[in-house]
């Protein structure tokens, strides 16, 4: 079973990012929809990311796991610097003689937050990325936009992602995302809510002319002394038949001490 062969090495990265810390945990309400608060000045964060996509209507059989580790600092009170310290990817079903697993790049991100959230009208960030890996250079720019009103926290995230991939990079693809995310705390430790994902991809640049897939799901949060995790499910409720039906996310992060 593919579960059998993937889970050591997600409970083995789980594991790592526990015995790494000992302070106490951030929060992270969603797994798709970034938000526009940065962490504190000099405080660090360590993440572990799970995300598993099935089910397309071309391929029934069709799995994939997705597995980043990322750390990340607070530069300034507003501006957070992240570093995927890998992201590698175990296929099923490949075409014969491509390998299952392999590492696909390592990238730096950065998000600089303009308003707070809570205390003005609305939350804003600005979200930049650079991603390099074999036979691969991505850019990536977003706008984040947050409101927090007491228990409630809705965001919206817009992004441009530019691709270059190939031995000449001469594969130059584009894509527009829109993502929607709203949370509400029941309790100190648990949250819950809806996460959006709306794609259009753009190949060649040429326009939106690929088709448009949506995914809708609910989202989990809970949060301990030391760690977090969070917890997405999605479910594509549009009809494009080369996209997966069905794909989760799993994200679980500790603060370390700065």
């Amino acid at each position: 079973m593919i579960i059998k062969k993937v889970l050591p090495y997600v409970i083995l990265g789980c594991v790592q990012v526990m015995f790494a810390s000992h302070a106490h945990g951030g929060e992270r309400r969603f797994t798709y929809v970034y938000e526009a608060t940065t962490s504190p000045k000099g405080h660090w964060e360590l993440e572990h990311w799970a995300t598993w996509k099935t089910a397309k209507e071309t391929n029934r059989d069709y799995d994939r796991f997705d597995f980043r580790y990322e750390i990340e600092y607070g530069v300034t009170d507003n501006f957070q610097l992240g570093i995927y310290l890998s992201d590698w990817r175990y296929e099923e079903n490949r075409p014969k003689g491509k390998n299952r697993g392999d590492w696909r790049d390592f990238a730096i991100e950065g998000i600089l937050s303009l308003r707070n959230p809570t205390t003005d009208p609305l939350g804003i960030a600005l979200y930049g990325e650079v991603k390099i890996g074999d036979e691969l250079f991505e850019l990536e720019g977003k706008v984040i936009v947050q409101k927090n009103m007491g228990p409630f926290v809705a965001a919206y995230n817009v992004t441009l992602e530019a691709e270059w991939e190939g031995p000449d990079y001469s594969e130059d693809n584009g894509k527009f995302e829109q993502a929607l995310g709203v949370s509400y705390q029941f309790s100190p430790r648990f949250l819950a809510g809806i996460e959006l994902v709306h794609e259009i991809a753009m190949p060649d640049w040429r326009g939106m002319r690929g088709k448009a897939v949506v995914y809708l799901g609910p989202n989990f949060s809970y949060r301990a002394p030391s760690w977090w995790a969070t917890l997405t499910p999605l479910f594509q409720v549009s009809d494009v038949e080369d996209e997966p039906d069905f794909q989760m996310r799993l994200m679980v992060g500790f603060e370390l001490k700065g």
